[in-house]
């Protein structure tokens, strides 16, 4: 029998609508006014199992994204619950943000110890991180004055060398240059190939999905529309783009 390395139960995020008031006016009112809820996932249920790859797949604003920030913590679910059966968790993204007054390696020790890390072993992997990154001598200077390439070089580095036990990866694939790109599909590679580890992948890239994953999570307009093996799923979606 599989182990279930997460559980999720009719999970339900809302996002509030504002209506369209200037700054000026809202600075004199107690309460900003509110139009609406926009619901970017509605009552999604499924298990995700120890050591599995799940792919997830939706045209752009389906709730992909919603789903990882939720599973690994940064948004509350309005309703249903997330049970990750006691295991570590990151996530892979290149909107996962730093603290920009620190210095990268300020910003390694704090992001690692967010993961649930301790310094000692945060400081284990430092030297790791540090070269994987490329960014050289602004690993002492403050991530605001990074690039957009040097910002989420270092990101994609600090998630790729401290392993947790759930791996959540969001579309990083297109992260630096050519040189760098390969080396981080060669690294992700190898992180998802640890059978211990388990991954839940979203991409547009059907062709590495098909090629990587075990099931298939599909989400339209915030709801699970299928949840199957890989190659049906797959073939579904791409009649329904069509």
């Amino acid at each position: 029998m599989y182990k279930t390395a997460i559980e999720v139960r009719n999970l339900c995020i809302d996002y509030k609508i504002f209506k369209n008031v200037s700054i000026v006016k809202n600075l004199f009112h107690n309460k900003i006014e509110q139009q609406d809820y926009f619901h970017a996932i509605k009552n999604i249920s499924f298990d995700v199992y120890k050591g599995e790859i799940l792919g997830v797949i939706g045209k752009n604003g389906s709730g992909k994204s919603t789903l990882l920030n939720a599973i690994v913590g940064i948004f509350k679910p309005d309703d249903g619950t997330i049970d990750l059966k006691g295991n570590s968790i990151s996530l892979m993204s290149i909107g996962v943000g730093f603290n920009e007054q620190l210095t990268g390696r300020e910003n390694i020790i704090l992001s690692g110890m967010l993961l649930g890390f301790s310094e000692k072993e945060i400081l284990s992997k430092i030297d790791d991180i540090i070269d994987f990154a490329e960014v050289g001598e602004h690993i002492d200077m403050p991530v605001g004055t990074y690039s957009s390439g040097m910002y989420s070089k270092l990101a994609f580095s600090i998630t790729a060398n401290l392993e947790t036990d759930i791996l959540l990866i969001d579309e990083v694939l297109s992260v630096g240059d050519e040189k760098f790109r390969k080396k981080s599909l060669s690294k992700m590679k190898n992180l998802i190939s640890d059978k211990n580890r388990t991954v839940i992948i979203v991409s547009h890239d059907l062709g590495t999905l098909q090629e990587i994953c075990n099931r298939i999570l599909w989400i339209h307009d915030g709801e699970l529309q299928q949840l199957g093996t890989t190659e049906h799923v797959l073939d579904e979606y791409r009649k329904f783009m069509l």
